[in-house]
């Protein structure tokens, strides 16, 4: 397996040396370099192949998102950082992951996990034509445009003007209101038990007036839901 070149950009010595450790423990990564900074981060990008980038946010001269938009053609990149509001704007970004420091070892792995079924996603996409036509949904996160099939789909969670879908492997977030996410997969199976939640109906393995499990996630149904749910769920033909 060809080895998978990392760049760490972060402005904290001991930040670098964590990430450092933890791409030593798998033997198909390696380090490409390692910067303090953007400008450092930008010099390194011009002479040397990089596939993946670590990049903090909070950073001197220039944050890291701001970095990230000057890149015409960035690698594919995992935000590192320290503050949990910044989420939604790296997601918009189309990165990989979002990483909260300190990054245990289990948390980094995840992340190079979601890396690695991203790189082979376009294998995926273009075998699909000859498979036949597969019941799903296409949606914007970041610069990608990502098919889900929607038997995949566990549920969806509103995060004000953006979504984040659960499926059985991945979790993906777009930029998208759940009302219009609503419209388009009612007919399919899929049922809005909150203001925020819109589950599969396949999916449910339980529920009560109040909540409806999934799996090992138990998820509220809304009081003004309440009626048109249990209805729905007792009425809804199960396997």
């Amino acid at each position: 397996m060809k080895k998978i070149r990392c760049l760490l950009v972060d402005d904290e010595p001991l930040a670098i040396s964590l990430l450092q450790k933890h791409v030593e423990q798998l033997d198909f990564l390696e380090v490409a370099g390692t910067c303090s900074n953007a400008l450092k981060a930008l010099e390194v990008l011009k002479g040397t192949t990089v596939d993946l980038m670590f990049l903090d946010i909070r950073m001197p001269a220039m944050s890291g998102t701001d970095f990230l938009r000057t890149l015409r053609n960035p690698p594919k990149v995992i935000i590192t950082t320290a503050y949990r509001e910044y989420a939604l704007e790296g997601y918009d970004l189309d990165i990989v992951d979002y990483l909260l420091k300190p990054i245990t070892f289990n948390r980094f792995f995840k992340a190079i996990e979601r890396y690695l079924r991203q790189d082979k996603q376009p294998e995926t996409a273009a075998a699909a034509p000859n498979s036949g036509e597969p019941s799903g949904i296409s949606v914007k996160s970041g610069h990608r445009t990502i098919r889900i099939n929607t038997d995949d789909i566990l549920y969806i969670e509103s995060l004000k003007d953006y979504i984040k879908i659960i499926t059985t492997g991945d979790m993906i977030v777009a930029k998208y209101r759940i009302g219009d996410m609503e419209n388009e997969l009612s007919a399919k199976g899929f049922l809005r038990i909150h203001r925020s939640f819109i589950v599969n109906l396949k999916q449910v393995s339980a529920f009560t007036a109040n909540d409806v499990e999934i799996g090992k996630t138990e998820l509220p149904i809304g009081e003004s839901y309440k009626g048109v749910v249990v209805k729905r769920l007792k009425g809804y033909p199960r396997n």
